[in-house]
């Protein structure tokens, strides 16, 4: 199955999320490293189907996004202070999830996932980190924010990127992408989190995932440039192909969700892609 291109040209783009109400996709736009801690620029682009593009949201310094579990923010892996942050959908106000791990900055948050009460979970890479100082000691982790409280989830993974949660909430899978393995953990109600355990090992260095309402788990490649749908066994279904090279991420959308974006390109000519599939993503 091949996704086709909708627009390229773009810098580096990641993210992609859709927002039902409005009938449109955002998506992160990162440029090269600017000033002097070499930190990316991020611009928050929005398609509106079937063919407008436009500028949601400049100097976002985002990266992975997702919604807020009343829908009325996005909720942003900000590299840019090296946080993460909310958007208000109405008015664009930026506000803070997640400031630091126990008076430490993190390196540089990468994609997020919010669970249906308003839990949000975090990958902390230092991929847009730059050349400002490590506070975290050599550690890239996973964190979880509940009531206003960052905890630990493991900081045990090389270079955790993408995340996503099961439908039910009750297992979130991270991909470690310098390990190329993607991990599950059990996921208790309060939102606390058990021993991790291997989902799959990975054949292409995982990069952003998401789920659709089977719970079957899409997880696009940074090197081979595929989508790689697993069973929520760990079985592998198939895969997407999706332009030539650096498959960042996809996402459900689309009015009945059946449509799967994804964002994929060489640096400078990244592209949104998109495909038809017969199954809707997760909420539905």
């Amino acid at each position: 199955m091949t996704a086709t291109k909708i627009q390229s040209g773009f810098s580096f783009l990641e993210g992609p999320l859709w927002v039902a109400d409005g009938g449109y996709l955002l998506f992160s736009d990162m440029a090269a490293g600017t000033g002097p801690y070499n930190v990316q620029p991020s611009t928050i682009r929005r398609f509106t189907p079937p063919a407008t593009f436009d500028t949601f949201l400049a100097n976002a310094g985002s990266n992975g996004l997702a919604l807020s579990a009343d829908a009325q923010q996005v909720i942003a892996a900000t590299h840019d202070q090296r946080n993460v942050s909310a958007y208000r959908l109405s008015d664009s106000a930026r506000s803070t999830v997640a400031a630091n791990y126990q008076g430490r900055a993190f390196n540089s948050p990468n994609d997020v996932a919010v669970r249906s009460d308003g839990v949000v979970y975090f990958t902390d890479p230092n991929f847009q980190r730059g050349n400002r100082p490590d506070q975290m000691s050599g550690r890239t982790s996973v964190f979880r924010v509940s009531g206003n409280q960052v905890t630990l989830v493991d900081d045990r993974l090389r270079q955790p990127n993408g995340l996503a949660l099961s439908p039910d909430g009750t297992t979130l899978y991270v991909g470690a992408y310098s390990e190329n393995k993607i991990y599950k953990y059990a996921v208790q109600p309060d939102g606390s989190t058990g021993a991790r355990s291997v989902f799959v090992n990975y054949v292409g260095g995982p990069d952003g995932g998401t789920i659709d309402c089977a719970g079957n788990v899409y997880w696009a490649s940074g090197s081979d440039s595929l989508i790689h749908v697993y069973s929520p066994a760990g079985t592998q279904l198939g895969t997407i192909r999706s332009g030539t090279t650096g498959t960042t991420n996809v996402a459900f959308g689309g009015p009945d969700r059946q449509t799967l974006y994804v964002t994929s390109g060489p640096r400078n000519d990244s592209g949104l892609y998109s495909v038809r599939l017969n199954i809707p993503g997760y909420p539905y």
